[in-house]
């Protein structure tokens, strides 16, 4: 590799879903850094190849599915294109999702609702469910993290579907995590705060500073802040640590007058 990286995945197969921007584009290359083979999914293919090409600049190897992991068949697809092209699954990072047409319960479409859902919620337990039917009888065990969010336990005027769709992760962590665990299978959720993403600046850059002045350490975070704390949930650094919905924010959702 070109980019210095302490190999920490060496050998290993990785798939990031939501992987051409923010977080994802982040977690991809982080990986590849430390050595794995990474498959990139996500929705649109630009993006995508994009960072694949980034990828290999750097002299990893990735491979580009695009597709909507809400659905068997695209599922299917990503696990099965997966194994045939590197032969095994490692770590999986659930990170495709959305924030919808949020906004008051009254106001909401049921198919706004839905959407949500089924991206943020049903996407993961489907990516999951075909990667353990991978993993578990290969017998290699394995790591699997999901993107969740500080609004699984906080919430805002407007996120009653949001947070609902990422408190179902943290809820379904834990259930996955007993029945994984005996195949030596890791499953956690890290909760990102307030992160500098195109979804954070789409709601206009005059939001970042007053958001920065509210977090402990002063800022809002990176991608790369979110990636670094995957890439630890999938090494051995975390063997023992499973079922954990972690916060990853600097300080934002700290309690008390500020």
């Amino acid at each position: 590799m070109n980019n210095k990286g302490c190999d920490r995945l060496s050998g290993k197969v990785a798939i990031v879903t939501g992987a051409g921007t923010g977080i994802g584009e982040a977690a991809a290359r982080t990986f590849a850094r430390e050595g794995a083979k990474v498959v990139l999914v996500g929705r649109r293919e630009e993006p995508l190849r994009a960072n694949a090409d980034a990828i290999l600049a750097m002299g990893g190897e990735a491979l580009v599915i695009a597709g909507d992991v809400s659905q068997a068949k695209n599922v299917e697809a990503i696990v099965g294109g997966a194994i045939e092209r590197f032969g095994r699954l490692d770590c999986l990072f659930n990170n495709a999702g959305i924030q919808g047409q949020g906004g008051p319960i009254i106001e909401m479409e049921e198919s706004s609702f839905d959407e949500l859902i089924a991206i943020n919620l049903k996407g993961p337990w489907m990516m999951t469910r075909g990667v353990l039917r991978v993993m578990i009888p290969a017998g290699r065990g394995g790591a699997i993290v999901n993107t969740s969010s500080f609004l699984s336990t906080a919430a805002t005027v407007g996120t009653s579907a949001y947070s609902a769709s990422k408190a179902g992760l943290d809820a379904m962590i834990r259930a996955l995590a007993l029945e994984a665990g005996p195949h030596g299978i890791r499953i956690n959720n890290v909760n990102p705060g307030v992160i500098d993403t195109p979804m954070l600046r789409a709601h206009g850059e005059e939001v970042v500073p007053p958001l920065a002045a509210r977090a402990a350490l002063g800022r809002v975070g990176t991608p790369e802040d979110i990636a670094d704390a995957v890439l630890w949930l999938c090494t051995d650094e975390a063997k023992f640590i499973t079922g954990q919905s972690i916060l990853i924010d600097g300080g934002f959702t700290i309690p008390g007058p500020r």
